[in-house]
């Protein structure tokens, strides 16, 4: 299958190793930056892969079949359509877009187009997660009562100096959208999916070379009647402390912690159908990273969904829900007020000057 990369930045390597796991035919990379390009290419031993600075130049002469999307966030949603128009399946990093009508326009284009669109929330593969869930499918925790997500990282301006859309309205949005929104996918996914009212606060606290917020906190109720709390920061001094996502329920309580929920930490169900210590053990993985291990399961479930015309494990309306939940709080923490779901039309720069300009970085 010909395997086309665009963006090169950051989150590229993981979907490098996962491309290279898979054994996809690796045809193409595309990043304004022909010394990002060089740099990932020497690193990984893609001197081989035809190199473009015009991922549509780049669509035209290699016709890739599946398409990866890591650029800026800002950026997700146009490629996206321009990919699809030229019928090639996509992986689009979080999130999906930065406003529903954007991600509304990817969903409705990849169905006419009969295309997969997987939104890459690789945390779900974690193997954690994937126990968390099987419990839940089957109904050991019974009635679910609530659930909490804390994202507690670090982002310096080191971070932040690196690309100047980092922290940007426009192009990226804060914590909550970038750095928090993959747990805030577990969380709803985890609760029913479907939400009634968010109630959210965001603030701008350590960050004045940033537009958005670096604090967020949100309170959630659920249709099914079972609430969820929402605590993410890029302010956590000197480095990330920890990714945790709690299930609360009738006859079940669990943790899933470290650096990216991937391990489980708390197992306990009324059933005793297995052994905690035994889950804990065996449940667990040691990533060099908070992205993890999942890129490459996710890979391999697009892989299996284009061959077999299904949907991806992770579909572009499970993207549209994070990034809706996201926009809700922002929504709210700048009204001051509930917001009830669904939203039809929100976006980032719905938002932009709430906190002020950003400061010029050194």
């Amino acid at each position: 299958m010909k395997y086309a990369l665009i963006g090169c930045g950051r989150i590229s390597p993981n979907h490098i190793e996962a491309a290279k796991n898979n054994n996809l035919e690796f045809v193409a990379m595309c990043d304004i930056s022909p010394e990002v390009m060089k740099e990932k290419s020497d690193k990984f031993g893609l001197q081989h892969v035809k190199k473009y600075t015009d991922y549509k130049e780049m669509l035209k002469e290699e016709k890739p079949e599946l398409v990866a999307i890591a650029t800026e966030s800002g950026k997700h949603a146009s490629i996206a359509l321009d990919c699809i128009e030229a019928g090639c399946n996509l992986i689009i990093e979080k999130p999906i877009a930065l406003s529903i009508e954007d991600a509304d326009a990817v969903i409705k284009a990849g169905r006419e187009k009969g295309v997969v669109v997987c939104a890459n929330h690789q945390n779900r593969f974690n193997k954690s997660i994937q126990k968390i869930r099987d419990a839940l499918e089957r109904g050991r925790f019974g009635k679910m009562f609530y659930g909490t997500a804390h994202i507690r990282w670090c982002r310096d301006y080191e971070y932040y100096s690196r690309a100047d859309w980092r922290g940007t309205w426009e192009q990226d949005g804060g914590a909550l959208m970038n750095q928090c929104i993959h747990n805030i996918d577990l969380l709803r996914w985890m609760m029913g999916n479907e939400i009634d009212t968010v109630m959210g606060m965001t603030d701008k606290l350590n960050h004045e070379y940033i537009e958005a917020e670096d604090l967020g906190i949100a309170i959630i109720k659920f249709k099914n009647g079972s609430y969820g709390i929402v605590e993410g920061t890029t302010d956590i001094y000197p480095k990330n402390l920890e990714e945790t996502l709690y299930l609360f329920g009738q006859k079940g309580t669990i943790k899933a912690g470290g650096a990216s929920v991937n391990k489980i930490e708390e197992w306990r169900f009324s059933d005793l159908l297995d052994d905690p210590n035994a889950v804990m053990a065996e449940f667990g993985e040691n990533p060099p990273n908070v992205y993890g291990f999942g890129h490459t399961p996710l890979y391999a479930d697009v892989i299996d969904a284009i061959k077999n015309h299904r949907d991806p494990y992770v579909t572009a309306e499970d993207g549209k829900r994070a990034l809706e939940l996201v926009l809700a709080i922002y929504k709210s923490a700048a009204e001051g007020k509930p917001v009830k779901l669904p939203l039809t039309s929100c976006s980032t720069m719905d938002f932009k000057g709430r906190f002020g300009e950003r400061k010029r970085m050194r």
